[in-house]
């Protein structure tokens, strides 16, 4: 089965502490629809910027995209 990595990205100086939150959300989200997270977490590009991505399969992209709008998504093996 296919898997993608949703990201949202964020700036700024308090863009850890948002995606920290924000990755909160996420997985909160996932679990009230049923859909199964493979994997979540934060990832620091540089100190002012750092994304938060949730980890699912393929087949469960349209519904977390259409509601939640990644800024990317990378389709994964």
């Amino acid at each position: 089965m296919k898997k993608t990595k949703l990201i949202w990205d964020f700036r700024g100086s308090y863009g850890k502490n948002t995606a920290i939150h924000y990755e909160k959300h996420l997985r909160e989200f996932l679990k009230l629809r049923k859909i199964n997270l493979i994997k979540s977490g934060i990832e620091t590009v540089n100190e002012f910027h750092y994304l938060a991505y949730v980890i699912i399969l393929k087949e469960n992209l349209d519904k977390v995209k259409l509601v939640l709008k990644p800024n990317r998504v990378e389709i994964l093996n």
